[in-house]
């Protein structure tokens, strides 16, 4: 049961939505299609959706790592697979691919990412390479109507992508920097410009993962080995910060036919056996009442122009 919190104290206490216990949970959104929250299990290959009125949870297994993906208010996702782009039926498992990303860089998959508020995907990708990460990736923008497009490149781990209420403004995280970035954004044209940073995360603090903005403009951030969500002001003060029971948070998102639930998703990945023991809900989705509420995604538009 989703205990609803009063948001007058912001006494906020996460509670479990779905104790999922997902190796690497992930992408977080909400589908007001469906009535759902929608998130992947990045190293579990597998697609999860919570229904938070019949409190009932559905896994559907993949056959690759799904990193993140956007709704297009149908059966179908854009699926952001480890190695490229696809269109993804959710009820026949059928997939189409639509793009391949950075194929000649064989150490990097995708990662993080969100659609802008005209309905483009920018998403981002990281370096595997198991001789140690290397700033390979880059962030891309796509529209459906035309091939992925690069913003800009030297990225360890994409992450944080996020766009302001009315558009003009991007975050934007490369993780083992612990540092958001904030850029202006051309919501007409897509294109990004004068980078700078917006928060550095202190020796306090994790590293900055998967974030959404509330419908204040305000950014939220999940903190992978923080252990807390942090919310920040439009101009990157830090307006307060949430513990969390575990300590690799990943992505959050607002939803509920009022978004005025928070959803976060976390991992186990990585745990040995004695911090497993002593954080038994990673991996889990959470939900909490923070007293304020999100905006509406809008939906992924480019499936209008591929074939069906």
């Amino acid at each position: 049961m989703i205990e609803k919190m009063q948001p007058p104290n912001f006494k906020e206490r996460a509670e479990i939505a779905v104790d999922a216990a997902n190796q690497l949970g992930e992408g977080v959104v909400w589908s007001p299609a469906q009535g759902r929250v929608l998130w992947t299990d990045i190293i579990g290959k597998a697609f999860w959706s919570y229904d938070p009125v019949a409190r009932t949870a559905q896994k559907l297994d993949l056959p690759e790592r799904l990193a993140c993906f956007a709704a297009s208010g149908g059966a179908s996702i854009l699926a952001g697979f480890a190695s490229g782009l696809a269109r993804f039926d959710l009820r026949s498992g059928l997939r189409e691919p639509l793009a391949a990303i950075e194929p000649d860089l064989p150490t990097t998959r995708l990662n993080d990412g969100k659609l802008d508020r005209r309905g483009r995907f920018v998403f981002g990708t990281m370096d595997e390479a198991p001789s140690g990460r290397q700033p390979l990736g880059h962030v891309w923008s796509y529209n459906g109507q035309s091939p992925p497009r690069i913003l800009f490149g030297d990225v360890q781990i994409s992450n944080s992508i996020a766009f302001s209420p009315d558009g003009r403004q991007m975050y934007f995280a490369d993780t083992p920097l612990k540092k958001i970035f904030v850029f202006d954004y051309d919501p007409d044209e897509g294109r990004i410009s004068n980078r700078a940073i917006f928060a550095e995360i202190g020796a306090e603090g994790g590293f900055p993962d998967g974030s959404t903005v509330d419908a204040q403009g305000y950014l939220w951030n999940a903190e992978w080995e923080g252990a807390r969500l942090v919310r920040y002001s439009p101009d990157g003060r830090v307006d307060r910060t949430i513990p969390m029971p575990c300590s690799r948070l990943t992505c959050c998102a607002f939803g509920g036919d009022d978004l005025a639930t928070l959803f976060v998703t976390s991992a186990r990945t990585g745990l040995d056996d004695t911090r497993l023991a002593a954080q038994p809900l990673a991996g889990a989705l959470f939900a909490l009442d923070v007293g304020v509420c999100g905006l509406a995604d809008t939906m992924f538009q480019g499936f209008e122009s591929v074939r069906s």
